[in-house]
């Protein structure tokens, strides 16, 4: 039987038998035991399906993953240690040394520095475009050796919204595939793949664990791109697999579970990135109330922004919700129900005025965290994207002075009084 989505995030994923635990159960094994040599081997071989390391895979967190999957309407999925390692899996995977990847310039600091810095060291070119560029200034961005365009559904903290078909078609005209992070809008607000884009990526430890308990991250894949088609771009879905036996990952597992297939088989056994089952089990525990928690953020960011928008002290605001928005209108497509809970603004007395501004709050926390159930804030300029210089960030849309909320789902008025209160004693 088909579910709505918000059945989904309570039942997809694991439906227990006569007798068995209602909710997904914990195995906490590092390793499976078998009767006897061969069907182990068969399992090194990716000749039959099962477990035998939880480095590689884990029955708690494949239900998981599932979920999530069902969630995004994909046709695999993998969970991973943290976003960060679900960015770089998702990349890697069909990117490596000598290859060239297109990334919107307004992405999360730590994925910019991943990107320009890190992978760069393993040989991977990146061109960072802005996320409102034409088609034809997309077009100008690829080259001959580009293996696949990135961006996030809603920036990190700049909150541009990515015109998701624009980018899909473009990747898709040049043969790669469209990834995309959609961490800030979850699947309850937009579901990427039914815009074209072909893996979405998540670091899970934000809206969807929803209480700033565990790190994790997820990928999933749409099963839409047609790896054969473009067979020389991406030899390593192609062509065969030496260290498991010249297995060809499209053929074996066919275009819905190759990419992740493969993630699984060598990323994962190479660099063990993988989430532990009790991470697993809580986010599952966050999950079953995504669907009632986004609307709430949405609705006290909503009225944070209007209270901000019109306070004489607050220079700009920045989210897709108010109707002077830049992106009010693309969020209108892609977002209809509602973006996220981050709000971005400066204060008209400029940074200084904005630590101290910080300093005021009581219930809004000071933290590297977001997007999850208690109001928090944070300066990136002096932390998240502390890493950039002047010309990067202004790239990345943040000024100096922007101020990144995380409005949490505690009682709006509250929230606006602690805001109030700061603001009060801010020049």
């Amino acid at each position: 039987m088909s579910y709505k989505i918000n059945t989904n995030c309570i039942h997809a994923g694991y439906t227990p038998k006569n007798g068995e635990p209602r909710m997904i159960p914990i195995i906490q094994s590092t390793t499976f035991k078998y009767d006897s040599s061969e069907e182990m081997g068969k399992l090194f071989d990716l000749e039959s399906e099962g477990y035998f390391y939880s480095r590689l895979q884990n029955p708690t967190n494949d239900m998981v993953a599932a979920k999530i999957c069902a969630l995004e309407g994909g046709t695999a999925a993998m969970l991973l240690s943290s976003g960060q390692a679900a960015v770089f899996f998702s990349v890697f995977n069909i990117a490596g040394c000598g290859d060239h990847v297109i990334a919107s310039s307004a992405i999360y600091g730590g994925t910019f520095n991943l990107f320009a810095v890190t992978m760069k060291r393993m040989g991977i070119d990146f061109t960072f475009v802005s996320p409102d560029s034409t088609e034809e200034e997309l077009d100008a961005a690829f080259r001959p050796n580009t293996k696949a365009v990135y961006g996030e559904t809603i920036a990190n903290p700049a909150l541009d919204v990515l015109d998701i078909e624009l980018f899909a078609k473009a990747a898709h005209k040049h043969g790669v595939p469209l990834i995309v992070d959609n961490t800030f809008a979850t699947p309850i607000n937009c579901r990427p793949f039914e815009w074209g884009a072909d893996i979405v990526v998540h670091s899970t430890t934000k809206y969807m664990d929803g209480h700033a308990a565990v790190l994790g991250g997820v990928i999933v894949d749409s099963g839409n791109f047609d790896w054969d088609a473009h067979s020389d771009k991406f030899p390593g879905l192609t062509t065969p697999d030496e260290s498991y036996h010249g297995v060809i990952y499209t053929k074996k597992f066919g275009p819905g579970k190759a990419y992740i297939t493969k993630a699984t088989a060598q990323l994962m056994r190479d660099f063990g990135s993988m989430q532990s089952p009790i991470n697993a089990y809580m986010l599952n525990l966050g999950l079953e109330s995504l669907h009632v928690r986004m609307p709430r953020h949405c609705a006290n960011a909503q009225a944070v922004a209007e209270y901000l928008s019109k306070h004489e002290k607050v220079a700009w605001v920045k989210y897709c919700g108010l109707p002077g928005n830049k992106y009010y209108e693309l969020a209108k497509k892609y977002l209809p129900n509602g973006s996220c809970g981050v709000i971005s603004f400066g204060l008209k007395g400029g940074r200084k005025a904005a630590e101290k501004f910080m300093r005021e709050l009581r219930l809004a926390s000071i933290a590297t965290h977001v997007a999850d159930a208690k109001t928090c804030i944070l300066h990136p300029a002096n932390a998240t994207h502390r890493q950039m210089n002047d010309e990067q960030l202004v790239a990345a849309g943040i000024s100096a002075d922007l101020v990144r909320l995380s409005v949490g789902i505690e009682d709006v008025n509250d929230i606006i009084a602690d805001i109030e209160h700061a603001l009060s004693l801010t020049e």
